[in-house]
């Protein structure tokens, strides 16, 4: 009986690491893509490389997304950075905390 507590507590103990890990930044990149193609690539450029074009005009440096600069930030600061916004970069528009989390996921995959 001991062992089948053990086991049982064993079970439970795993579930909730699981679930409070996908609760926290466990981000879909594949998801996270489909939203920066929508919401973010017309100033980002289609690789997170920046649109020197929409730099000049707005006169600030767009840092390629996949630089040690960018990868650096924190998973948290990278989603503040889309829903609050940073600079001159305004808050992504229509943007939850889910779709910020898929960002971060995919900002992570351009990593240089």
């Amino acid at each position: 009986e001991e062992v089948q507590m053990k086991s049982a507590l064993a079970v439970i103990c795993t579930m909730i690491i699981l679930s409070v890990g996908a609760a926290f930044g466990a981000g879909d990149a594949a998801a996270g893509k489909e939203v920066f193609s929508k919401k973010c690539a017309s100033c980002h450029g289609a690789a997170g490389e920046g649109k020197d074009s929409v730099a000049k005009t707005l006169k600030v440096e767009i840092r390629p997304l996949g630089s040690k600069e960018v990868q650096a930030k924190s998973d948290a600061d990278l989603k503040k950075n889309i829903l609050e916004g940073t600079g001159k970069m305004k808050a992504v528009a229509g943007i939850d905390a889910k779709a910020a989390d898929d960002l971060v996921a995919y900002l992570r995959t351009l990593k240089k």
